[in-house]
């Protein structure tokens, strides 16, 4: 084989945040760019005697063009084999279960995530561990570092591989396997829930509805629901891979999953709907005009996992991120397990995952999951949500208000402020974290703050330290506000607050969310004085 060492210039603006490197895919279009990443990769790594790598992406715009260039790197730098998704196709928690069925050192992952596709939207790439989890900071900040001294990177002159043909394509020096993109994931799947008793629900008068928003999860739906759980064929939507997800925005919100939500608010609404983002690792849960944030979400899935048969035995503790309610903290005392609450990013998951210290996991950003993969997994839940349903035989709406009836209600929403330019976000950040001392023990209206703090994190496995993680100001009845900047964005800064009151009164659980937060709201604008400093009147997006 021959291997061609080109020389380059570095980039200065290839930092990875916690879901790797994004930007607009004409920034990776200039020459040298995903090469030098690529490079700075392998160069961060030190690559074993018969090292595989996965690969693999959601299907967006460049998507088949950067899995050429890697496969020709990855050859280069000493993979013995490149294992790739048909089509160049991998979910992310997909890609994670091949790392982790294959033992692959790591796999490379092309999304952007819930961000919008196309030539001129959003393209991402990140790396994942032997674990099939995110590479933790030491490993991005390492590969951040080369990306700024890099001079060369290392190409092998071999020809394109047709990612449509199933097999083994062999090289002199490295194999390119082109893997069925679904099944292994469908069997996965099939092995922990009670496909019987699913199969039974969906083929008995359930009506159900569920969207790939025209983005990854689209064939991994089909060969689950309609070809392993017999669901009728009108049961699934946009579930035809695009480069650009249909000219949408691939985020299972309220929001940006409208055509569903019409559905599942109209006057045929479905008895369960439920949504996916881009890359096949969020989910939304809905009933009959009825939305399940992802913290119940959660909660309500770690206090029936019992009737699934992968956690009949129990678990044997949980996660959430910071900005995620307090609800499966209510579940996790009555079950007398462990509850740790960790920055937003799913390394920390996996982290006490691979220690055996938590089974499930999740973060309000429509994220959930367990230990069966270490990324979160939007099929996953819809499958829980199925199972229990199955078992409990109960409407999603019934399940939630037996469970707020049971643990007291977390009332929770999210405010996104989107692409607000930098400067403007950073001066919002910067004021609470300047005022927030003299905070506390004052009140406002019916809230006193009992404490404010910038979110730390001293993780438990590792012995590493996450600070600056989020501007918490807690109240004394238990309620809360939180403020972080967001990384998942390619133009601007988003600004997302978080706001959670605890409610144990059974009358109060009818109030619509944002009714009964809006005191919180106006608190936290006056504190922030987030609309004079940005000049945004609304949120871009309310959850």
């Amino acid at each position: 084989m021959q291997i061609k060492t080109i020389k380059t210039q570095a980039f200065s603006d290839q930092k990875p945040g916690t879901s790797g490197l994004r930007k607009k895919v004409s920034v990776f279009q200039q020459p040298h760019y995903l090469e030098n990443f690529v490079q700075s990769i392998f160069d961060t790594l030190i690559v074993p005697e018969n090292a595989v790598l996965t690969l693999g992406g959601d299907g967006r715009f460049y998507n088949r063009e950067a899995i050429q260039v890697i496969i020709k790197m990855a050859a280069a730098n000493g993979f013995v084999k490149v294992i790739v998704g048909q089509g160049g196709i991998l979910s992310t928690p997909a890609a994670s279960h091949i790392i982790r069925q294959h033992q692959t050192f790591g796999g490379i992952i092309l999304s952007a995530s819930h961000n919008p596709g196309g030539p001129d939207k959003d393209f991402g790439i990140k790396y994942n561990t032997a674990n099939g989890g995110p590479a933790p900071e030491k490993i991005t900040e390492a590969i951040f570092e080369n990306s700024k001294v890099i001079q060369c990177y290392k190409k092998a002159e071999i020809v394109n591989i047709d990612l449509d043909v199933l097999g083994e394509t062999v090289l002199e020096g490295c194999a390119v396997t082109i893997i069925d993109s679904v099944h292994g994931y469908a069997d996965l799947m099939e092995g922990m829930f009670d496909f019987a008793a699913i199969r039974a629900l969906l083929t008995d008068g359930f009506q159900f509805k569920f969207d790939a928003m025209h983005a990854v999860t689209g064939p991994y739906a089909k060969a689950i629901f309609l070809d392993r759980l017999g669901a009728p064929a009108d049961s699934l939507m946009n579930c035809e891979v695009t480069e650009d997800f249909g000219g949408g925005h691939p985020d299972p919100n309220l929001t940006y999953a409208h055509d569903l939500v019409d559905i599942v608010y109209g006057m045929q609404a479905p008895d369960f709907g439920a949504a996916s983002d881009g890359d096949g690792d969020r989910n939304m849960i809905l009933g009959k005009a009825f939305f399940v944030t992802p913290s119940d979400s959660l909660a309500i899935i770690a206090a029936n996992a019992h009737l699934i048969p992968a956690y009949k035995q129990g678990i044997v503790g949980v996660a959430r991120s910071m900005p995620t309610s307090g609800a499966v903290d209510r579940v996790a005392a009555k079950m007398g397990i462990d509850c740790y609450e960790t920055p937003t990013g799913w390394k920390f998951f996996g982290n006490l995952m691979d220690a055996g210290k938590v089974t499930l996991c999740g973060e309000e950003s429509f994220g959930t999951g367990s230990n069966h993969v270490r990324e979160k997994d939007g099929l996953w839940a819809v499958l829980c949500w199925l199972n229990i349903i199955a078992v409990r035989k109960q409407s999603v709406e019934k399940i939630v208000k037996a469970h707020w009836a049971e643990y007291g209600r977390n009332v929770y929403s999210r405010h996104d402020y989107e692409a607000i330019p930098t400067v403007k976000a950073d001066r919002v950040i910067a004021r609470l974290r300047h005022q927030f001392d003299t905070w506390i023990g004052q009140g406002f209206g019916n809230y006193q703050v009992k404490a404010c703090d910038d979110f730390a994190y001293s993780d438990p496995v590792d012995g590493s330290v996450s600070v600056s993680q989020g501007i918490r100001i807690l109240f004394t009845d238990g309620s809360r506000i939180v403020f972080r900047l967001s990384g998942t964005g390619t133009r601007g800064a988003t600004i997302r607050i978080y706001l959670e009151a605890y409610d144990p009164d059974v009358a109060n659980h009818h109030l619509d969310a944002q009714q009964a937060l809006k005191e919180l709201v106006d608190i936290a604008l006056r504190l922030s004085d987030l609309i004079a400093i940005t000049g945004q009147t609304q949120p871009t997006v309310i959850t």
